[in-house]
């Protein structure tokens, strides 16, 4: 958690915290309750050759705009050096095939 709390945008709310496993089940239930109504997009990076968990996306329109959104990123300590390289990449997917024309997405070092 403190790995995150030191990423560029973070921290977000009351997150990153310790959670008990209900309440834990109950946030990913809310995120992918706002996916399943378009309202804000939440993604788990994995590694494709191990598939272990390296990070997480999230996307959030912002609220009254159609054109824009929120954007977060993190990744797990063991995979710290990945933090920029993701944080571009998602850049570059948002700019190529997502509808928004104002993103703020905290930059990198």
């Amino acid at each position: 958690m403190a790995h995150i709390v030191e990423t560029p945008g973070f921290p977000w709310g009351s997150w990153p915290r310790e959670m008990p496993p209900d309440e834990n089940r109950e946030d990913l239930e809310r995120h992918a309750d706002d996916f399943r109504r378009r309202k804000g997009f939440t993604y788990t990076v994995l590694d494709p050759s191990t598939r272990d968990v390296i990070g997480c996306v999230y996307i959030y329109p912002i609220r009254d705009r159609d054109d824009a959104a929120v954007v977060q990123s993190w990744v797990r300590t063991s995979h710290a050096q990945l933090d920029a390289p993701l944080w571009r990449v998602v850049g570059e997917w948002l700019e190529s095939d997502w509808p928004f024309t104002a993103v703020q997405y905290a930059p990198r070092g």
